[in-house]
């Protein structure tokens, strides 16, 4: 697969199968975020794989799903079978993390769809709970979570319509994702130069 293939096929998954996923492609996802560009290359950011199963449930139970779908949580038996959780190391650097985090979570997903993999980035995460949970050290902030296991359903983007960029489920339980078209971001060049 090609890189312009997999950014085409990454989509949020919030439907997996029960297979679990192999450490070694967890692994190569936090590899693919260690290589993303990092201001400064202070490189603040640390990473927890959750693949124990005693731990799935515990920290599903701290995530919140699908802001635009009510009820659309992963139902058991369609829930992640791992986590990674990303961290902001503040004795590294304490402020103005998120582009390096935003750098290093997107080549996870793009890592993650290479190796047939589905995610879904969740920020909206009890992060007390998660710390106490996990034993996330003190002087880590959680940045976010991002979900993991093989797909079993398959989102689709589309165009965007003009009045909304909520994505939907349609009859056939499909998730939908608009995206604004070409023509609304990408604006034209009108130089004022001074003689």
């Amino acid at each position: 697969m090609d890189l312009m293939e997999a950014i085409y096929r990454r989509r949020s998954i919030r439907r997996f199968s029960p297979q679990p996923v192999e450490k070694d492609k967890l692994y190569e996802m936090v590899k693919a975020a260690r290589m993303a560009p990092q201001a400064s290359n202070i490189q603040p950011l640390q990473y927890m794989i959750v693949h124990q199963k005693e731990l799935l449930e515990p920290v599903f139970a701290c995530t919140r799903w699908a802001g635009y779908l009510e009820h659309y949580a992963p139902e058991p038996g369609y829930r992640p079978t791992a986590y990674i959780v990303v961290l902001l190391n503040e004795e590294i650097k304490k402020n103005g993390n998120d582009t390096d985090a935003g750098l290093a979570i997107e080549n996870m997903l793009l890592a993650a769809v290479a190796q047939d993999l589905g995610t879904c980035l969740i920020g909206s995460v009890d992060r007390q709970k998660i710390r106490t949970l996990l034993g996330v050290p003190e002087q880590c902030q959680i940045h976010s979570i991002v979900a993991v296991g093989y797909p079993a359903e398959q989102p689709v983007w589309e165009e965007m319509p003009a009045d909304s960029i909520r994505y939907y489920l349609d009859e056939e339980k499909r998730l939908h994702v608009p995206k604004r078209h070409m023509s609304d971001i990408l604006l034209p060049i009108q130089p004022h130069l001074e003689d």
